[in-house]
């Protein structure tokens, strides 16, 4: 035959490229010989993408794939692409690539003895950013699980509780400085004898936590960003957010098992590539979203707020347009570990300390600083024992009914 009919002589590779010299394309990747790199997968079109799922899309730069990316399909089982087998793309809610390759790698170990009573479940708490946050899990068996982006890359932690000594264990490129941080994550440098109760409750309420400590992460932004998700909205409306965002454009957490469905958060580029459209199907308005874009952008700058005094590093974060009291106060209590960077502008948190303090649940910002006067350098600390103590006001009306902005 002639022409446009003629068959097509095999190609091969460039010398220097990639492949075996002298090998054909599709023998060098692994493929069958013989099978054209046109081959029509199960659709019967050459070259089709018959996947369904957003993960059946072609990479850019590699070669158009065909076959079904569930891995069946095709005279030879796994469908194939142009001169090799498609590996089918696991999503990050179903655990990740780190979890379709086999099994885990070999975690970093340490054992650290505290030199008092440790709570992990109350100092580790204000980590967890609601029941389904895909970078903190509590298993039944009492372990904590914690993934985050370190400077020297993504890590995955566990810790648990044996007698008197905390196991911890860490995966990924961010293991060796999880590890080394473990004892300033767990409190090592908080100072709860700074603490002097002014109020018989909250010596009880001290007497009976004595394990808490209060946490210290040394990384703003992943604590930044969701503290900006929470602003004027519904708890439950941020979680949702969170949860959401994170796993989407996270990746999978090293060494985790796939059934905890835990995600590293986005490095910084990853956020300022959200389209504004993901923004909004995750309830997050143009305002928040855009002070995530503004913060992102000076990462670094903010990530070193981490090594400085509560104080200044507050004044650092509310440079960004954007962030305020509220926002920083959130975030220098879980990166700094700040024992006085008292939360104002909430909504409920001036009427609990007013009416456990005072008897006024309609106390406000103001009459709340006052009242927390005493505990000057330990307010912080002040609110968290009461809101542990249970001296809340009762509920005199309904929740507040959840928004949804994705529905517009």
């Amino acid at each position: 035959m002639a022409g446009r009919y003629a068959p097509r002589p095999r190609r091969t590779p460039a010398p220097g490229g990639p492949g075996v010299p002298g090998v054909p394309a599709d023998e060098a990747l692994g493929a069958t010989p013989g099978l054209s790199p046109r081959a029509p997968g199960p659709s019967g079109a050459p070259g089709s993408n018959s996947a369904s799922g957003r993960g059946s899309a072609s990479p850019p730069g590699s070669a158009s794939r065909s076959g079904s990316a569930s891995g069946s399909g095709g005279p030879h089982g796994p469908a194939y692409a142009a001169g090799g087998p498609v590996r089918p793309r696991v999503p990050a809610q179903a655990g990740g690539p780190a979890h379709a390759r086999g099994p885990a790698p070999e975690p970093r170990r340490r054992t650290w003895v505290p030199p008092w009573p440790l709570d992990l479940a109350l100092t580790l708490g204000p980590l967890r950013r609601g029941p389904g946050d895909p970078t903190f899990r509590a298993t039944p068996d009492g372990a904590f699980w914690r993934t985050c982006r370190t400077p020297g890359g993504p890590g995955t932690l566990r810790v648990a509780a044996r007698g008197g000594a905390v196991e911890a264990e860490a995966w990924g490129s961010g293991a060796d400085w999880l590890l080394d941080r473990l004892p300033a994550l767990l409190g090592e440098e908080d100072d709860p004898d700074a603490f002097t109760p002014r109020h018989r409750f909250l010596a009880v309420t001290r007497q009976r936590r004595p394990g808490l400590r209060l946490v210290r992460t040394g990384l703003v932004l992943e604590s930044l960003i969701p503290s900006i998700l929470e602003q004027k909205v519904t708890t439950g409306e941020a979680y949702r957010a969170w949860r959401l965002l994170v796993r989407r454009y996270g990746e999978p957490a090293p060494g985790a098992p796939a059934e905890l469905r835990l995600s590293v958060v986005p490095e910084p580029r990853t956020w300022a590539l959200v389209p504004s459209w993901e923004w909004h199907r995750a309830g997050v308005d143009g305002k928040r979203s855009a002070t995530v874009l503004r913060a992102v952008r000076v990462a670094r700058r903010l990530e070193e707020a981490a090594a400085m005094a509560p104080e200044d590093a507050r004044r650092r974060l509310e440079l960004v347009p954007g962030i305020g009291p509220w926002t920083s106060a959130e975030t220098v209590q879980r990166s700094n570990g700040a024992p006085d960077a008292v939360t104002t502008g909430d909504y409920h948190l001036p009427g609990i300390v007013g009416h456990a303090l005072a008897g006024n649940r309609d106390a406000d910002d103001e009459e709340m600083l006052a009242l927390l006067e005493p505990y000057a350098g330990q307010r912080h600390r002040a609110a968290r024992l009461i809101l542990l103590s249970g001296r809340v006001p009762p509920r005199r009306a309904p929740r507040m009914t959840p928004g949804n902005i994705a529905a517009l």
